[in-house]
């Protein structure tokens, strides 16, 4: 599959079918596999064999998802979670325990700032939160000897900002510690962090990927490229014989598998935030249009962007594929293709206004989901970011005006009409 495009790589990769085999991905809806000896059983518990024993650590249907998604984003595994937040979760507990700590954009989806800052540090792990346009001393000073990691989002949700995937990436690789990108809403087909020095991409896969608001679920991908044996004082988990597993050492059994083996054989089974394979299945559906979703979700986005950009009710328009905005110059740099459906604006007059403005609004409905077919719209400071105090709100980028639009795949005509209207009832 290598050497495929990606839009062909959406339709074919991950399942290939032998002689007789199903055409379509088939549903391995089964908790549990039949072997005909305890020693053959015995040896996939030892992880001295790969096979299928229970779902909760692998499954067929689960594992070509995840094999595609790998490589539409050019990563050497990956594996599927219940969830986006999940992932985020077990990406991160890969790597810190206790008494450790990491390094994140501020820039971040407000349920990610919260596990971060809040949930995490109840475990003992903490986090310093960066401004993503801190240059590289600042990034450099927010590094502690216990650091193990990098955080950020290509393009944050929602304030829209674009990382600059190689700065951090200098940053972290220069202390000895990976960069974890969160490339949900840019998805592999407008960005692919790796070829920019990320070494884990996180996925919502609810979002663009599954694309019909019909599973929640999560992917974690590893490029493969991080050398773990080079800094193994800092990862003792994956460099270091692991008394759950017999003494297993992921790096020398598994290789470039390494930090995706030990999530899934150690952190996947002890917290075990499995998608169902039925999900899976739904979610390969989406992946199957995403490249053509995708284009059709930017030049959307990019119409109803420059549309309200002159609007005179309109305060300010954030969109990075808009020439004035802030972000631009990275957009042109990561996100040449396009950047995603979601744009963040705000009405003259301030919540009261934008409240007025969502609840005019016939075609977009007002709901928590982002990023999918259907044109969407929501209120952070109220809905997703509630959870936040006035000045975790500014440090996370949304103001109290905000309003989170996702621009569907519907014709861009009906969508402007439909927001026209709504700014003529305010």
């Amino acid at each position: 599959m290598a050497s495929y495009h990606i839009g062909t790589k959406c339709i074919q990769s991950g399942y290939v079918p032998e002689n007789g085999e199903p055409r379509i991905l088939p549903i391995v809806q089964s908790t549990t596999f039949k072997y005909s000896s305890t020693e053959h059983m015995g040896r996939l518990f030892d992880l001295e064999e790969s096979g299928y024993f229970y779902t909760r650590l692998a499954n067929p249907t689960n594992d070509a998802v995840a094999a595609k998604i790998a490589d539409l984003e050019g990563g050497a595994a990956a594996m599927l979670t219940s969830s986006g937040q999940a992932a985020c979760f077990f990406a991160v507990v890969n790597l810190c325990g206790a008494g450790d700590h990491f390094v994140c954009s501020s820039t971040i989806y407000g349920g990610t700032f919260n596990l971060f800052g809040v949930s995490l540090k109840k475990l003992g792990i903490e986090v310093t939160f960066v401004p993503p346009d801190a240059d590289e001393d600042t990034l450099q000073a927010a590094v502690r000897p216990n650091t193990k990691a990098f955080f950020g989002e290509t393009i944050a949700n929602p304030a829209m900002t674009v990382l600059d995937i190689e700065k951090f990436a200098r940053v972290a690789h220069r202390n000895g510690v990976p960069l974890m990108v969160d490339n949900t809403f840019a998805t592999p087909i407008h960005c692919r962090p790796i070829e920019w020095g990320a070494d884990i991409v996180i996925h919502s896969t609810t979002k663009y990927m599954d694309g019909h608001a019909t599973s929640v679920g999560g992917c974690i991908v590893d490029s493969g490229n991080f050398d773990w044996e080079a800094n193994a004082g800092k990862f003792p988990g994956l460099t270091q014989p692991d008394p759950s597993y017999h003494g297993v050492i992921y790096t020398k059994q598994f290789g470039k598998a390494a930090f995706i083996m030990k999530g899934t054989a150690q952190i996947m089974r002890d917290y075990g935030a499995i998608p169902s394979p039925f999900n899976s299945f739904l979610l390969n559906i989406g992946l199957e249009t995403l490249h053509l979703r995708m284009k059709r979700h930017a030049e959307n986005a990019q119409t109803v962007a420059e549309y309200l950009s002159t609007h005179p009710k309109i305060s300010w328009v954030r969109y990075p594929g808009l020439p004035g905005d802030s972000q631009h110059g990275l957009a042109e740099k990561y996100l040449p293709e396009g950047g995603c459906g979601v744009l963040s604006f705000g009405v003259k007059g301030g919540r009261k206004a934008a409240v007025t403005f969502m609840d005019s609004l016939k075609l977009a409905a007002i709901v928590t989901h982002v990023a999918d077919a259907r044109t969407s719209v929501l209120h952070p400071a109220s809905h997703t970011h509630r959870q936040l105090s006035d000045e975790e709100l500014e440090t996370a980028g949304v103001s109290p005006d905000l309003i989170r639009f996702s621009v569907g795949i519907e014709d861009s005509r009906d969508i402007i009409s439909d927001i026209s209207n709504a700014l003529d009832a305010v």
